[in-house]
């Protein structure tokens, strides 16, 4: 008989997958880390000193070989040829970060190089996501000879044939999952192709242009290599983390070394997004992922992508401003639409059963189509169930949802599963589905029935994921030190929460006006420490001096009128067995 459930006081299960101890022992002492950090890194897939190591300190000269991204050659020469021929080249990006950014590297780089280069992003209501005919039209009548696409393009076999029919030569650069053939462009540049010899696959669009500009780089002048990579790996780093991509290999060294360019950027735009953002001092990750990003990415969502390419091309710090200025508007109107939304869409959710339903599906015509993967997202969170949010268009009757989900269910294996109901397709935990109103209630059957049959009663429960159990006495500021090398955190390298064991509760106060925070104090073996919950008093109110808990924890400083203590920034908490 299985052992029950045991849930935190906030509802969650605790996931654990400690390593072997002794493994952990051999690869601490080897690096001269603590057994923590050593279990974090075998967990991670960093099991042989070489491979800690070589993540711990990345260089940007591990990247791999940008003459190995497939059809590089063939790329290298339309570009080129392009250049040396004077003829236009027509960039054609997409309107997220990802898209964005990818468009400014190569709209600056090329330039730099002396190329002549109208660059384009798509307007998201206007033409659509990926590449409209309308767009092949304009490049055409602009005169361009080359059609050059970011972040998009692996699926428009229709566009693509149209700009050759045009009299354009194509060459794509995207990094989107490939379908069954590819475009007839003059190149394809995407390092998920089965014939690339690129050691990594999984760059974001703004990678993949960071490494084949590289490539250029090099076939141009081999000592310009360095000074290349330093100057663009800021915007490479924005997309990729922006865009949500593993954060390994060279996305790793991407972001590492992206977050300390962004820190110190020189680019008018990006310093003048950074003050707004309110960014000071050094850049993290979770200012690209909650900052930068949202703001960015708030022109494509509710008005004009362009406005977001503006501003990582200008070089006039009064534009940059006034710029950076409208895109704070637009994320402060993105957030109360979206806030809107949400209660219409909750609303929805529990008139349809809530947690009794194993896939929630929501619709309004009426919501903003920029906006649903968001939406879908907070749901998804408040229910720990799989997501779809979605409008229809009243006059022709066509639905489209974005979907997210949690692990146990593959939503890109749950629209393959389904080819007679939907179109769509995307990754495992986001997608995006296409479908005649008509279908409406024969797919949520449909999907209710699959994710009945896919996931387990403990999938939907939400989970938190403990990094080590840890001696409470041997976590102190060193440590604090040791866990930051981990950095930057994001997608398959979250931050680390560790945990805690059998600690006795002495003190318990509530904070904030509204008493929705609370403060700890625990004994361990080794002392007391101070811990802090943000927005968990309500969960913990029956917690009493006396119980004994299991906590999980992130170790931070808290600086106070000049003085630094220790304190844990606690993530959740359960009662000791």
């Amino acid at each position: 008989m299985s052992s029950p459930l045991q849930l935190s006081l906030t509802g969650k299960r605790w996931l654990v997958t400690a390593p072997d101890p002794e493994a952990a022992g051999r690869l601490s002492a080897e690096l001269g880390v603590s057994a923590s950090t050593a279990e974090v890194l075998i967990q991670r897939g960093y099991a042989s000193p070489e491979d800690a190591s070589k993540f711990l300190n990345p260089s940007l000269d591990d990247l791999g070989d940008a003459f190995l991204l497939p059809d590089f050659d063939a790329a290298r020469d339309e570009i080129l040829g392009a250049k040396e021929r004077g003829e236009l080249i027509y960039v054609h990006g997409d309107y997220d970060v990802d898209g964005v950014t990818s468009a400014a590297i190569f709209d600056r780089y090329l330039k730099k190089i002396g190329c002549n280069v109208h660059t384009h992003v798509p307007h998201r209501i206007n033409e659509g996501y990926g590449i409209n005919l309308s767009a092949v039209d304009a490049a055409h009548e602009r005169g361009a000879k080359l059609f050059l696409t970011c972040d998009c393009g692996i699926t428009a076999h229709a566009q693509v044939l149209k700009a050759r029919e045009l009299g354009m030569r194509v060459v794509v650069t995207d990094h989107h999952e490939l379908k069954e053939t590819l475009p007839e462009a003059q190149a394809v540049v995407n390092p998920h192709r089965k014939d690339s010899r690129y050691p990594f696959s999984h760059l974001s669009g703004a990678g993949v242009v960071y490494r084949l500009c590289e490539g250029l780089t090099r076939s141009l002048d081999e000592k310009g290599v360095d000074s290349y990579r330093k100057n663009f790996v800021d915007l490479a780093a924005l997309g990729t983390i922006a865009d949500v991509m593993p954060l390994s290999s060279d996305n790793r060294i991407i972001a590492r070394f992206g977050l300390e360019k962004l820190t110190d950027t020189k680019k008018k735009g990006l310093v003048a997004l950074k003050e707004v953002s309110d960014i000071r001092g050094k850049v993290m990750s979770y200012d690209v992922g909650f900052k930068l990003g949202p703001r960015l990415n708030a022109a494509g969502r509710i008005d004009d992508a362009a406005l977001s390419l503006r501003l990582l091309l200008t070089e006039d710090a009064t534009e940059a401003r006034d710029v950076a200025l409208e895109l704070d508007k637009h994320n402060l109107d993105r957030r109360a639409m979206q806030d809107l939304m949400f209660e219409e869409a909750f609303a929805q959710a529990e008139a349809q059963g809530g947690k009794d339903q194993h896939m929630i599906m929501v619709f309004n015509p009426e919501w903003h189509p920029g906006i649903v993967g968001l939406l879908a997202g907070k749901l998804k969170e408040h229910y720990a169930r799989p997501v779809f949010a979605g409008t229809i268009d009243p006059e022709t009757g066509k639905g489209k949802a974005s979907g997210r989900s949690i692990p146990g269910l593959s939503l890109a294996e749950l629209i393959s599963a389904h080819p007679a109901l939907v179109q769509g397709g995307g990754h495992a935990m986001a997608a995006g589905i296409g479908f005649p109103e008509a279908h409406l209630e024969e797919i949520r059957a449909a999907f209710n029935s699959y994710a009945i049959a896919t996931l387990s009663p403990e999938d939907l429960f939400p989970s938190l994921e403990i990094a080590a159990f840890v001696d409470p006495a041997k976590v102190d500021r060193s440590s604090i030190d040791e866990f930051s090398a981990l950095e930057p955190f994001g997608m398959m390298n979250p931050k680390p929460i560790f945990g805690a064991q059998n600690l006795e509760v002495l003190y318990i106060k509530s904070m904030g006006q509204e008493r929705q925070h609370i403060a700890l104090t625990l004994k361990h073996s080794g002392g007391t420490v101070r811990c802090v919950g943000w927005g968990m008093f309500a969960a913990m109110s029956e917690l009493r001096s006396g119980d004994r808990v299991d906590v999980a924890f992130e170790p931070q400083l808290n600086t106070y009128q000049g003085q630094e203590s220790l304190q844990w920034k606690l993530a959740d908490v359960r009662r000791a067995v």
